[in-house]
């Protein structure tokens, strides 16, 4: 079940970021990666910062769309340089 909740996040959270950033979504399998991965530097990034959220989907979900598009921001930027 809990990697069922993983991949249910990342899809919702890779699918908000491509809506976000481009405007359509990066295909389902990238949209998964592309949450799991946000999610992972999103928490890390707030954690740094003190901010802690309480447990549920949509702090999570909202948390992967933070870190998806930070990730996102950095790829295009050393795709630019």
């Amino acid at each position: 079940m809990t990697l069922l909740y993983i991949i249910l996040v990342g899809l919702i959270a890779g699918w908000a970021t491509g809506k976000i950033m481009k405007g359509s979504g990066y295909g389902p399998l990238l949209d998964i990666v592309l949450g799991i991965v946000g999610a992972i530097i999103g928490s890390r990034l707030l954690g740094l910062l003190g901010v802690y959220t309480s447990g549920g989907l949509v702090p999570m979900i909202l948390v992967a769309i933070l870190g998806a598009v930070i990730l996102v921001l950095i790829v295009r930027a050393i795709k630019r340089a």
